[in-house]
């Protein structure tokens, strides 16, 4: 049954369309005769190269959001493209086919093989998606350098630290080049050192372009995105550009106002319009 999953062809992408468009969105579970409302109403757009964190309590409804943005679960009304791709009228072969093409996952448990050395791991999307094992190793090793690990390709997991093994498992999340990069609390389990070094990494993979999606409970990893979209009760309570970035784009625009300030000469000073005029 999980080969039949990686069979399918790979989806058309619409390059103009967000990368992902919600509207309207709702997820019921049923259970006999009860039924529980996760998700109501929801609208999110994201463009391309956006970072977004998405916060809410135990319990919000951000886990729910996550699954299905990641397409591991389904919508119960509303609509979900993903780059374009309506998701809704998608089966279980091609949301398979979605999930190993289109998104990069990266956990709060790495959820990496301890058998199998860091290039193993990373180059598992490549396996399941059938690319040729001489491309495999070539795509893994670049991802590697790509997130600072060029010296630990044939390390196995247990020889790593939390972040390292983090790094791996971002490895691994971009070697498909997908068009959504999904982190659900992926510094929960690591030191306070380790935090700073995987979110450096995703500001880094941030300003390359990547289009990522944080999910996480912590407002100071939520600040390191540029838009806060907090959860609470199924429903989206706000969705604002995070503190850090409105700081920083407040501080460049006074920086910017006080240099073209600085650089005009008084009324009537040697060398302004007026002065020369004479």
């Amino acid at each position: 049954m999980a080969e039949a999953l990686v069979e399918a062809e790979p989806v058309a992408v619409d390059a103009a369309a967000p990368v992902i468009d919600l509207q309207g969105a709702g997820k019921t579970y049923r259970t006999g005769s009860l039924e529980f409302e996760a998700l109501k109403d929801v609208d999110l757009r994201i463009e391309e190269g956006e970072y977004v964190a998405v916060m809410g309590p135990s319990g919000s409804g951000k886990s729910t959001l996550m699954n299905l943005l990641g397409c591991l679960d389904t919508l119960t009304v509303g609509s979900y493209r993903l780059a374009g791709e309506d998701v809704n009228e998608l089966d279980e072969v091609e949301l398979a086919a979605i999930r190993n093409r289109r998104i990069g996952f990266v956990f709060q448990q790495f959820h990496l093989l301890p058998s199998l050395s860091a290039w193993r791991n990373v180059e598992l999307p490549l396996l399941y998606g059938h690319v040729p094992a001489a491309d495999r190793r070539a795509r893994a090793e670049a991802a590697l350098e790509r997130v600072g690990l060029a010296d630990k390709f044939a390390n196995r997991p247990g020889e790593m630290s939390g972040g390292q093994q983090q790094r791996v498992a971002v490895a691994r999340a971009l070697v498909g080049e997908p068009a959504l990069l999904l982190a659900d609390e992926p510094t929960g389990n690591l030191d306070s050192a380790s935090t700073k070094d995987v979110l450096a990494l995703l500001d880094e993979l941030h300003a390359q372009g990547r289009t990522i999606v944080l999910i996480t409970h912590e407002l100071e990893v939520a600040e390191h995105a540029r838009r806060v979209v907090r959860v609470l009760d199924g429903r989206i309570q706000s969705d604002t550009v995070s503190s850090r970035h409105a700081n920083s784009a407040r501080s460049a625009g006074a920086a910017g106002a006080a240099g073209a300030a600085g650089g005009r000469a008084p009324a009537g000073a040697p060398g302004s319009m007026q002065a020369g005029a004479r």
